[in-house]
């Protein structure tokens, strides 16, 4: 009996781990997509055209304590200086989606 408990409990926590990775590069996708309709016309490949030290490249992210989801979606939400506000444009989802397609890009250098 133990081993069906187990071997049941071993599946679901598989089952739900293929499921949030297929979700998760769904929203890398929706993210990219966003991403070149609302962010590329100042963010092109990750740079800044207003401002080009803060980018979206790892080096730039990290100096400004910008380097983690949370932060790309507070800032995407609320805006900050010279960056706009999204949160009246954009659905919690989509910031949430734009924000993984960023760091992701940062880490991969966006290439």
């Amino acid at each position: 009996m133990k081993k069906l408990i187990a071997f049941v409990l071993v599946t679901f926590i598989l089952l739900i781990s293929t499921l949030t990775l297929r979700a998760n590069a769904a929203d890398i996708v929706n993210g990219e997509q966003i991403f070149s309709i609302q962010c590329a016309g100042c963010h092109i490949n990750g740079g800044n055209i207003v401002r080009r030290g803060k980018n979206l490249k790892k080096p730039a992210l990290k100096k400004y304590g910008m380097d983690s989801i949370e932060a790309v979606i507070s800032i995407v939400t609320n805006g900050k200086n010279n960056m706009s506000a999204y949160k009246d444009r954009l659905s919690e989802q989509q910031i949430q989606d734009v924000a993984a397609y960023v760091i992701e890009q940062a880490e991969k250098g966006w290439r």
